[in-house]
C-alpha cells in the first residue's frame, strides 16, 4: 500500500482573506503524478502555496509529507520544505550567482557540508535536466527554458518526497517538456 504524501479534507484556500478554492478534497499517494488544470486566476498557485506553507491553512484539514498544515508552526516550515521540491513559476534564481552557486546555496541551507558530495549532487541533477555544461553560467546568460530547467534541478537536490510545480514546463519546448516530465 502506497504512503500518502498529500491530503486535504474540506479545505478552503484563501488569498488575502478571500476564499479562492472552497471544499477542496484531495489525496495523493507516493508515486502518483497529478496535474492541476484551470484558468488563470482560478487558484492553482494559491493551492500550491498552501501546500508549502506560504499561505496558511485555516479552514479544513491538510497534511503534506506528514506535516499537519492546520497546526504547522512557523519554526517547522523549513523542515516541511526540506521534504518538498518546489518549482516556481518565475524560477526564483539568485541573479548574482552562477547556476552551480544557486544550487550550492540550497544544499548548504539544507545542511549539506561535504564539498565533494555537493559537487556530485549538483552534477547529477544538472545532468537529469540536460544542463550539465551550464554550471558556471549566470542566470541572465540562460534562456527562459534553461532557467526553468535549473529551477527543476534545484527542486530535485534533496530527493524530495513530493514535488510541487507551478507550470514547470511553461517555458520549455514540447520535446524538452516530455523529457522533463
Amino acid at each position: 500500500m502506497s504512503q500518502e504524501v498529500l491530503s486535504l479534507k474540506n479545505a478552503t484556500i484563501y488569498q488575502d482573506k478571500n476564499p479562492v478554492l472552497i471544499d477542496v478534497n484531495i489525496e495523493v499517494k507516493n508515486g502518483e503524478f497529478i496535474y492541476l488544470i484551470g484558468r488563470t486566476g482560478s487558484g492553482k498557485s494559491s493551492f500550491l502555496k498552501t501546500l508549502y506553507a506560504d499561505l496558511s491553512l485555516t479552514d479544513g484539514q491538510g497534511s503534506v509529507v506528514n506535516y499537519d498544515l492546520a497546526t504547522l508552526k512557523e519554526k517547522d516550515i523549513p523542515y516541511l520544505r526540506r521534504k518538498l521540491g518546489v518549482v516556481f513559476q518565475d524560477f526564483k534564481l539568485l541573479p548574482d550567482r552562477s547556476v552551480k552557486e544557486n544550487l550550492l546555496f540550497v544544499l548548504k541551507a539544507t545542511g549539506w557540508a561535504e564539498k565533494a558530495e555537493m559537487d556530485l549532487k549538483i552534477e547529477e541533477v544538472l545532468d537529469k535536466v540536460g544542463m550539465k555544461g551550464f554550471a558556471n553560467k549566470m542566470p541572465h546568460q540562460l534562456s527562459g527554458g534553461e532557467q526553468q530547467r535549473v529551477g527543476i534541478a534545484r527542486a530535485l537536490l534533496n530527493d524530495p518526497e513530493l514535488i510541487l510545480a507551478d507550470e514547470p514546463t511553461g517555458n520549455l519546448d514540447p520535446q524538452t517538456s516530455v523529457e522533463v516530465m
